[in-house]
Parts: C-alpha cells; structure tokens; sequence
C-alpha cells in the first residue's frame, strides 16, 4: 500500500465508521449466528499473492460484520459497554498512525507528559485530594494487579520480588464476593493464590463487606502465623454494583497496617458528578484506585487510569532498569513503563485529551446523570407491572430484576429462557446474574448514544416478550 492508497482507504474506512455508527439502531445488537460460521467463511490457508483492498473490504462487510456484537449500539444494556465517543475514535486514528512506543520519556516525551497533565485532570475531576499521582494502564484487571503486587511486596518487605514465595510467611488478602473476577487472576498471577483471597460476608442494600467480620479475620490471619497484605473494596461490583463503605475499610486498614485497593472500574465515571461522591466516601485514604475511562466516559478502549497514593512503592515494586532503557542525562523524569507491568505502553492519554476537551465535564455530567435517570425510572415501571420483581434496587445506572413463573416452572429456567429470548429478538441486549444463588436479570445504562426512547424501547420489549413466555 503506497501513501495514495493509505489516504483513499482512510477516507473509505472514516466513511464507513461514519455511515455504521449512523445505522446501529437498525441492527440486531447481537448477532444472530451459529459458533463456527464465521470460522467456516475464511478460507483454510494464509493467501500466497497479494490480494486486492477492494476484495479485502467487500470480505471485511460479508464475513465479518455479520458476526459482531454492536458495542456501540444504543440499545447495548448488558455488560457495562466499553464506549468510543466518536472524537476518542479520532484521536485513537492518529495514535495508529503515528504508532508510537510510549514505555518511556524519551520515546514520545509529549505522551508521557500528557499523560502526567491528563491524569490530574481526571484527578481534579473526581474531587480526589492533591497528593494522588497517576497512571494509564490497559485495563482495571492490570491496575489490579499492579496493586496486588505492590501489596505483596510491601508486606514482603520488598523480599517477593527478590526471594520468590517458597518459605515466607503466607499472604492473605481481603475482599468481598462482589468484586470483579479480575481480582481473582491478579491473585493467581501474583502466586498469592485463590485460597487465600479471603471472602469476607457482606450486608445491607449494597452487598457492602462486613468490617467487623473484615477486622475479626485479619486479626485471627495473623494469630495463625499468617501475613495479612491488603484488602480490595470495590464502589459498583460487576453483578449487582455491590459497594463497600470505603471509610470503615480504610479505617481497618489503617489499624492493622495494610494496603488498600479501590474497584471502581465502571462506577468511579459518576464521581465526575458531586452528587454521587458519597458512594466511595474516604476513598482520599486509599492506596490506589481504579476506573476506566472507556466505559461509562467514552474513551475508546484500552483507558483505565489508576491513581496511587505513594508512587514510588508501585515503582519499586514493578520497575526493572537495564542500561538500554535509561535516560541518560535526564533525572527526576517520569518512564511510566516503570508503572506498568507490561513494558510496552500505547499513546492512551491522548483520546481521553480529545475527549474531555470535546464534550467539557458538564455535558460527560449531563449525560450519566441521565442514565441513572433512565436506569431508575425503568426499575420504577418494572416494580409496577405484574409479574415483575425487582431484585436489586439501582446502583447509579445498575439493577437487576426477575420475572415471576407461573406455578409449576423453575424460576431460573424460565429466567434464563427470558433473557435469551430477548437476546434473540435483537432489538436490546441484556445479560444475566445470580443474586442469593437465584437467576436475576441485570439492566444497566451507559451508552454513550443512549437516549430515553431507547430505554422505552427496553421495557416495551421486555414486557412483551415476558408476556409472550407466559
């Protein structure tokens, strides 16, 4: 491909976005094909001669846009989406473009200090206190393993890394059964392992950790010989938005001297928004934190920003410093590969500078202070209609509801049959979960396009086809 033909098939490929994004609501939001066809449409072997774009594109448009899940569709109501407001697409073109290897200052100094600027403002946009640094990973699941570590090694004093694991004391670390299940990998991969995760019991409307149980644990942990290194809360778990009461965490923490991690991957972008601050009240006394930008913001995936209170611990913990990648001439600079497990670091900071810049704070305020709007004004007309149950009551944007079977019909088969049924329609996309071991069937609002006839449009179509199930 000569430059003539990158500039003719970027405008054909921005065209093309253009004209998809303005078709979504006239797609299935999830498509309807078997597992294998797709596989079975491209051809066995690699092509030995060159093949031209034309037949490249027409095969992009027949073989693979049918298998897509619409991420972008506005009727998207199941996992929480991961956006891409149509400005963070553009700043995302120029990063591929000019395809840099942003692992250190001197690799792209504008990254690295963009980087540095946009995280304060996203700092500054949260309410968070001066004293948090920042860094951009992929995800919420590597910001959680980077604490994990930093915890490990912490409790380790600093031997973990050195030593390995064989013969020191063993690690405990602390949370509810509502966090995420990348908290479970980060403990894997840091070999501390799945059994000692210690679940503590959880109560009241959010799911929220019981910190006289939490405290009651740690103590007994370390009268059995055992090193008690950290405890993840989380602020919106995946299935319900289960949340923790962050100040009583912390508070326990603190008592026992360990480190504390905050999940808020989907649920931190409400912070933006004074109002709902009070669902992670004394997060300025966490370690770290976690929220990703490419959900409910619009940021296009991959825009996780993890704030830090003592950088230098995540530093210590992660860095590794051969001649080849040092600054020569340069001290006190930031390389914020040595922040990050992976060396490798895209251009991230610059989508979520576009972002901001585009939309301002108070239209990103705006638009999740309508999706909570929506989320809890469809829980309203679901809790009114006959047959329906709310399970869980909305979490920001989140909640989770059933519908009741006639005598005689498992709840949870005919729930199951429901959310398929309504997958299969296409016109919405909802997923599934289980609350006190039952099916339940969760709703959340946070696409970036969705408006309030979209979420019509779900209560119409799951009553009817409710309806249609008897």
């Amino acid at each position: 491909m000569n430059n003539d033909d990158f500039r003719q098939w970027s405008r054909r490929a921005a065209d093309w976005g253009a004209d998809y994004r303005n078709s979504l609501r006239e797609r299935p939001v999830r498509p309807l094909v078997e597992p294998g066809d797709i596989f079975r449409s491209v051809e066995t072997s690699p092509p030995e001669a060159a093949e031209p774009m034309d037949e490249i594109f027409a095969d992009f448009e027949q073989k693979i846009l049918p298998g897509m899940t619409h991420w972008q569709h506005p009727r998207f109501f199941a996992y929480f989406p991961a956006n891409a407001a149509p400005v963070s697409v553009v700043a995302e073109y120029l990063v591929s473009v000019m395809a840099a290897q942003c692992m250190l200052w001197q690799t792209s100094p504008a990254a690295t200090e963009l980087e540095t600027r946009v995280v304060d403002w996203m700092r500054q946009a949260l309410g968070l206190p001066e004293g948090f640094s920042g860094v951009m990973q992929d995800s919420a699941s590597s910001a959680t393993l980077a604490a994990v570590l930093t915890m490990r090694e912490r409790a380790l004093d600093w031997q973990g890394n050195l030593k390995g694991l064989h013969g020191q004391p063993i690690l405990r670390v602390y949370s509810s059964d509502q966090v995420h299940t990348s908290i479970d990998r980060a403990i894997w991969v840091s070999g501390i392992g799945e059994d000692n995760l210690v679940r503590v019991p959880v109560s009241g409307r959010f799911r929220a950790m019981d910190v006289a149980a939490l405290e009651a644990v740690i103590v007994a942990d370390r009268e059995a010989g055992m090193l008690p290194a950290g405890i993840i809360a989380c602020v919106g778990g995946t299935s319900t938005g289960g949340t923790d009461d962050i100040a009583e965490v912390a508070a326990v923490a603190k008592r026992q001297g360990l480190y504390v991690h905050v999940d808020a991957a989907w649920a931190g972008s409400a912070m933006i928004c004074p109002e709902y601050r009070h669902f992670w009240a004394g997060v300025e006394h966490a370690d770290s934190i976690v929220f990703n930008p490419h959900k409910w913001l619009g940021a296009q995936f991959d825009c996780s920003v993890q704030f830090i209170r003592r950088p230098e611990d995540l530093v210590r913990t992660l860095a590794i410093k051969p001649d080849y990648l040092k600054t020569h001439g340069r001290d006190g600079i930031i390389n914020y590969s040595e922040w990050s497990v992976p060396l490798g670091r895209r251009f991230r900071a610059l989508k979520l500078w576009f972002l901001l810049r585009a939309h301002g704070l108070e239209n990103l305020r705006s638009m999740i202070r309508n999706h909570v709007a929506w989320s809890e004004g469809l829980a309203e007309r679901l809790a009114g209609e006959p047959d329906f149950e709310i399970v869980t009551e909305p979490m920001l944007s989140l909640f989770s509801f059933r519908h009741l079977a006639a005598a005689g019909i498992d709840s949870d088969e005919h729930n199951l049959r429901l959310v398929n049924a309504i997958n299969n329609d296409g016109r919405i996309y909802l997923t599934q979960t289980r609350v006190g071991g039952q099916v339940a069937i969760r709703f959340q609002v946070g696409q970036f396009d969705t408006t309030a006839a979209d979420v019509d449009t779900a209560f119409e179509v799951v009553t009817e086809i409710a309806r249609g199930l008897g």
